[in-house]
């Protein structure tokens, strides 16, 4: 079903399908992004996990075509944003959608902003090549959105560089530059990387906010589990540059279908666990882009894999918007008594 003949009350505000992504190097090309599928609706918040090296970033970066060129390429796929097919839309268009109606919060603040342009002066670009605004009116708004993120004395730091503020205050400079143009989807990329905990909370709290404002709706890209817990309605678990599984939130961490994800879930400390007993580890690593496992890319981590996972690989199970789960022996772990509990975060 295209986006165009699915229901009014139900047309997500993003339709990502069967998105590939592959990077051009000197043994030939590679899928980073292979068949990625996903939906945003309005207002709400989609996580994306998994480990490093999964395809989180890529698949964020291919939604507004930031991908380093030309090595990376988006070779197949559609994505559909407010009724528009951004994959078949010239450079031009995009350059319009990027900052005004998708915004986007880097991993790394100190590394996204520019060190050696004023941090007021690098939100109002933005505010200035999508509005038809004065100077003046440019500069109060963006003073009124840095006080909006939490920013002390923001008539002062207006004029401030980067280097002049904290982790946290360079993460709100980030936020406000995704907000000034008030996006309808905010992409956010492990905004809480590299922060102390107190600080991570106040921003996670920022973001319910403004979305509780604006009705903005969100991706949050994270390696945390507690992260999505606290803050996303749904979530994505990525392995491999492929989905895993996906569901509500309540649903994925309740009833874990895939081994990866029960993996995922068992690594998290618990309060109730003994003292001095070891983490529980997924053994291995994520492969290679060019020296993928034949048939699941799973298989050679996972404690249920036989030869039918090396044999193929599984396709998602279940009703699209539905709890889907990418794994051939999905009944059997849902059975499995041995299989985690969910971690000590709250749903």
């Amino acid at each position: 079903m295209t986006l165009s003949e699915q229901p009014e009350d139900n047309t997500p505000l993003l339709q990502v399908e069967n998105l590939v992504t592959a990077f051009e190097t000197e043994t030939g090309s590679v899928r980073a992004v292979d068949g990625v599928s996903l939906s945003v609706q309005p207002g709400r918040t989609l996580g994306i996990v998994g480990e490093s090296g999964c395809g989180k970033t890529v698949t964020a970066l291919s939604i507004i075509n930031l991908l380093p060129q030309p090595t990376a390429t988006i070779v197949e796929g559609e994505i559909w944003f407010e009724g528009e097919d951004l994959a078949a839309a010239p450079i031009e268009r995009l350059h319009e959608v990027r900052g005004n109606r998708i915004g986007m919060i880097f991993q790394e603040p100190m590394t996204a902003l520019n060190p050696v342009h004023r941090i007021g002066r690098q939100i109002m670009e933005s505010l200035k090549l999508h509005r038809e605004i004065s100077e003046q009116d440019a500069l109060a708004a963006t003073i009124e959105m840095l006080d909006k993120v939490g920013i002390p004395s923001p008539e002062i730091r207006v004029s401030e560089y980067p280097h002049q503020l904290s982790g946290g205050m360079r993460q709100r400079v980030m936020i406000a530059m995704a907000l000034i143009c008030n996006p309808s989807l905010i992409i956010a990329d492990e905004p809480t990387t590299a922060l102390d905990v107190t600080i991570q909370a106040q921003i996670l709290e920022l973001l319910q906010d403004m979305q509780d404002a604006s009705n903005t709706s969100i991706i949050m890209i994270t390696h945390d589990l507690g992260v999505i817990a606290e803050t996303c309605d749904d979530v994505l678990v990525m392995y491999a540059g492929r989905v895993a599984e996906e569901g509500s939130v309540e649903e994925v961490f309740n009833t874990p279908r895939h081994p990866y994800t029960q993996g995922l879930l068992s690594s998290i400390p618990r309060l109730d666990t003994p003292r001095k007993s070891r983490l529980t580890t997924i053994e291995g690593m994520v492969p290679a882009l060019d020296d993928m496992p034949t048939g699941c890319r799973f298989n050679n981590r996972c404690p249920y894999a036989d030869e039918t996972c090396t044999d193929s690989y599984p396709a998602l199970v279940g009703a699209a918007g539905e709890h889907r789960t990418a794994c051939h022996h999905w009944a059997k772990i849902t059975s499995d008594p041995a299989k985690p509990v969910s971690p000590g975060v709250s749903l």
